[in-house]
């Protein structure tokens, strides 16, 4: 594996991140919305993220390293459902329906997001010190 090979793992990292982050706004801006049916409420959603290092190292291609977005999975955990016969957005029952999302554990989610993907920003700065200096060993 070569020292670009750096490059390419730190952008799919930051890249991984920044749909990360993404979801998580997302989950975010919708945890206060209401519906008034169990399917057409917001449920929290969630990146899957794998590693692409099995081919590297198995040297069948220099070029697949790194992270890969899988896609993005709804949440299973149950709806909050209120009581609530008076709200505008209730159903026939009176009850109204909230997304399953713990704002908590979102900006959990969206720090936790937020300094990988600065990670993966300082790795690139330093692999690009390192080349710079190699460069620099010639003179």
């Amino acid at each position: 594996m070569s020292l670009f090979n750096v490059f390419t793992i730190s952008g799919t990292g930051m890249s991984a991140q920044s749909v990360r982050l993404n979801t998580t706004a997302s989950n975010i801006a919708n945890a206060d919305s209401v519906s008034s049916s169990v399917d057409a409420t917001y449920r929290a959603r969630h990146p899957v993220f794998a590693a692409e290092m099995q081919k590297a190292a198995a040297g069948q291609d220099d070029s697949a390293v790194g992270v890969k977005v899988l896609g993005i999975v709804e949440s299973d955990q149950p709806l909050n459902i209120q009581h609530s016969p008076g709200h505008p957005m209730a159903d026939k029952d009176g009850f109204i329906y909230k997304p399953n999302v713990n704002v908590i554990e979102e900006m959990t989610n969206m720090i936790s997001a937020s300094r990988s993907y600065q990670t993966n920003v300082q790795l690139a700065e330093s692999a690009k010190n390192m080349l710079n200096k190699t460069l620099q060993l010639g003179k």
